[in-house]
């Protein structure tokens, strides 16, 4: 165990101790703007329902019960464009975090293996792939995949992505899933944010029948219903696609007892089966989205433009590229304003004049840091 934790890179998280302080001594007090945690209340109906299956004496199915497995293959069908003629394994996982940090380990992959992601990535990514003993390798995913170099055993999509907010569009990914097979690659696709889309009409799946038709070989969908349903708690996610690469995980995760506890399993079956609060959670996501942009203008920042959705503003100074002022200077200067954000570096190095900036916070702590936010320019100089 000693030699993995080796392996991994400083939990980037900690580095912002000092900024947490310095805002915390703001007389307004801090607003928190960095982790994506939601902050909504979990719908009323999906408590009851938690509550109705709550005499979970028995060991749970690690592959899920037939109400979920229903309930996955019904939504994935219904709104994530799923062919009904494809043959699509489903596996539950306890929170797409630890999918993500696992994904190379239970895929078998381990050294001599490379795993890639986008050069503006969520760390895990790059933490699951070193903790199998993997090489890494960053790529611009959407660019020609002809482009990328030879030998990746596993890549990693995000759309939209965190922290950017970008977006591939189903022809891109198309594209992906033609090199995939092209040259053996697995893609799996992080989809936890696709029900936020602001800039765009969606996020295609890379299960679409638009990217795939009905043959999912090699593809791996990861979803999660953290942002969707404010479920982060419940650590309600799923893996679906390739059969022959699900049937092996199922069979590893029985081994280590990966079992999704029965009465989360009933109340994501029950989430995934509405589609009306995550409408209705998306428009104060939407809401709170405007006040920050409006906010950040005024700051003298900018938003990225290509970041179309999500749960993040993805910022830097406006005006010089970014160039003269890193992350790190406006994590500081928010924090003299009892704001604290993330710095871009947390995300990758070619990213490190950008700072990350949640909508998860309250209706009342968007408002103060909007109110804050326009004495940053001063103090950017």
């Amino acid at each position: 165990m000693a030699f993995h934790a080796n392996l991994l890179p400083e939990f980037p998280w900690h580095s912002l101790g000092p900024a947490r302080s310095r805002a915390a001594g703001h007389p307004g007090g801090a607003v928190d703007l960095t982790i994506g945690t939601p902050v909504d209340p979990v719908p009323a109906f999906v408590r009851e329902a938690l509550f109705e299956a709550s005499d979970a004496h028995g060991y749970p199915d690690t592959v899920g019960s037939p109400e979920l497995r229903q309930a996955i293959r019904s939504f994935l069908e219904r709104e994530r464009g799923l062919s009904a003629g494809a043959e699509a394994g489903i596996l539950p996982a306890i929170g797409s975090k630890e999918m993500v940090g696992l994904l190379p380990s239970l895929l078998g992959l381990g050294a001599g293996a490379t795993v890639a992601f986008p050069a503006a990535a969520y760390p895990t990514y790059d933490v699951g792939a070193r903790l199998a003993g993997c090489s890494t390798l960053c790529v611009d995913t959407g660019a020609d995949p002809a482009t990328w170099p030879e030998g990746i055993d596993l890549l990693w999509i995000n759309s939209p992505g965190n922290p950017d907010g970008h977006v591939l569009s189903a022809s891109q990914l198309a594209r992906i899933a033609a090199w995939g097979r092209r040259t053996g690659a697995i893609v799996a696709s992080d989809e936890c944010y696709e029900s936020l889309c602001w800039g765009v009409e969606e996020a295609p799946s890379i299960l679409d029948r638009r990217v795939c038709g009905e043959d999912v070989r090699g593809l791996l969908c990861v979803y999660s219903l953290s942002k969707r349903s404010n479920l982060a708690g419940y650590r309600a996610s799923f893996v679906a696609g390739d059969p022959a690469l699900i049937a092996p995980m199922t069979e590893l995760r029985r081994h280590l007892g990966f079992m999704m506890p029965g009465p989360v399993q009933h109340a994501m079956a029950v989430a995934l089966a509405d589609s009306e609060h995550a409408r209705a959670q998306r428009e104060a996501y939407a809401a709170r989205r405007a006040v920050l942009l409006e906010a950040v203008e005024a700051a003298g920042l900018e938003n990225d433009p290509e970041s179309v959705a999500g749960l993040y503003l993805w910022v830097r100074r406006a005006g010089d590229g970014g160039k003269d002022v890193t992350g790190w200077d406006i994590v500081n200067a928010c924090a003299e304003l009892g704001i604290v954000v993330a710095p871009g570096d947390f995300y990758g190095q070619a990213v490190r004049d950008h700072v990350r900036m949640s909508l998860t916070a309250c209706d009342e702590a968007i408002a103060e840091a909007a109110r804050r936010l326009p004495k940053l320019r001063n103090l950017l100089g």
